[in-house]
C-alpha cells in the first residue's frame, strides 16, 4: 500500500447527529433498491416512466414521498446518529484505536481478517487495517466509526398501520425507513469528508456520483464481505457509546434495533475500495480467534459461512 499524507481530522471524537429533516434525507436516498422490494426492476428514474411499470413505480414513488413529508411535520419517526474520527494504527491485522494522539491509552481494538481469494501477482492479499499507517511506522493515522438510525418511533407507526388492517402502509413504513437509514449513512459520509474529517473538504459530486461512490475513502460495514463478522460491531458500540448517545441496540445476535439501521467504519485511504475475502482456511480462523480472545468454536460459529473447511 503507497504511503500517503496522513489528513488529522478537524474535529476529533465522538460527535453526536440528531434533528436531522427527513425531507434533507431524501435527497439522498437510492431509489433502486425500494423499487426491487416492491419487486419492480429498473433503473431510477428511467423505471418512472417504463411503459410497462411506470404507473405502479410512480404510484409508490408519491406514496413513499408523501410518508416521508408527514414523518418530517408530525415527528412520528426520527433519524438520530453519531460518528467520530479517531487516532488509530494498524497492528498486525488488527486495528488499535486511542483515545487522544498521544496513543498512551487504548479505547478499542478493530479485528480485521486478510483476503484468501486468489489475486494477480501484482494486487495483494487485503485486509481493512492495510488502510492505516502501521505503529512501527511512527506518525499516527485515524480511522472513523459511525452508527446512524431512521427508525426512531418506527415500531409504534408500524404497529399503528397493523392495528387499521393497513398492511400496504405497514410495509412501505418498513422500506421507506430502510431507505432513510442507508440515506442518513450516506449523507453522514459526506459530511464526515467535508467537515469532520475534511480530507475532502472541496469534494462535489453529484447524486448519481455519490451512489455510484465515487469519492475518496470507504465505510464498510460489519456483515461486508471485507468483515463478515457482526461481532465487530461491539467494539463500534463502546466506541461511541451508541446504545446510550442514539437508542440503537445489538441483540445476542448482533442485529441492530430498530431494524431500519446502518453502522460501520470510515477509512480515508485513498486507495482504500471493497473487496470479498474469499472462504477462510482454518490457520487464519484460529490465528483471528487468538486475537479476540475467543474460542475458535465461537469464531467458526460467527463466520460458518465463509470457512474453507468443515469445522
Amino acid at each position: 500500500m503507497a504511503r500517503f499524507e496522513v489528513c488529522p481530522p478537524l474535529i476529533q471524537g465522538a460527535q453526536l447527529v440528531e434533528d436531522i429533516p427527513l425531507t434533507d434525507l431524501q435527497d439522498y436516498i437510492d431509489w433502486g433498491p425500494f423499487f426491487r422490494a416492491w419487486q419492480l426492476k429498473g433503473k431510477y428514474p428511467a423505471i418512472l416512466d417504463d411503459p410497462e411499470k411506470g404507473k405502479e413505480a410512480r404510484s409508490l414513488h408519491q406514496d413513499a414521498k408523501a410518508m416521508i413529508q408527514d414523518w418530517t411535520s408530525t415527528k412520528a419517526v426520527l433519524a438520530k446518529g453519531i460518528t467520530g474520527v479517531f487516532p488509530a494504527h494498524r497492528v498486525g491485522d488488527d486495528i488499535e484505536v486511542y483515545t487522544d494522539e498521544s496513543q498512551s491509552e487504548l479505547r478499542v481494538v478493530f479485528h480485521t481478517l486478510r483476503q484468501q481469494k486468489r489475486q494477480p501477482a501484482t494486487r495483494p492479499q487485503l485486509a481493512l487495517a492495510d488502510f492505516l499507517r502501521a505503529r512501527e511506522e511512527g506518525d499516527v493515522d485515524y480511522v472513523g466509526a459511525f452508527a446512524v438510525t431512521a427508525g426512531i418511533g418506527l415500531v409504534e407507526v408500524v404497529q399503528g398501520f397493523e392495528g387499521a388492517d393497513d398492511d400496504y402502509n405497514a410495509l412501505m413504513a418498513k422500506m421507506v425507513a430502510d431507505r432513510l437509514a442507508e440515506a442518513f449513512a450516506e449523507y453522514l459520509h459526506q459530511r464526515v469528508r467535508k467537515e469532520i474529517w475534511g480530507y475532502a473538504a472541496e469534494e462535489s459530486l453529484s447524486k448519481a456520483e455519490l451512489i455510484k461512490e465515487k469519492f475518496r475513502g470507504i465505510r464498510p460495514a460489519p456483515g461486508y464481505p471485507s468483515c463478515p463478522d457482526h461481532t465487530e460491531k461491539e467494539s463500534i458500540w463502546r466506541l461511541l457509546d451508541v446504545s446510550k448517545q442514539v437508542g440503537i441496540e445489538l441483540t445476542e445476535h448482533f442485529a441492530m434495533m430498530p431494524a431500519a439501521s446502518v453502522s460501520g467504519l470510515y477509512f480515508a485511504h485513498p486507495e482504500a475500495r471493497y473487496f470479498a475475502l474469499g472462504v477462510l482456511g482454518r490457520d487464519q480462523v484460529q490465528d483471528y480467534a487468538r486475537r479476540k480472545e475467543m474460542t475458535l468454536t465461537e469464531v467458526e460459529r460467527w463466520l460458518a459461512p465463509h470457512l474453507a473447511y468443515d469445522p
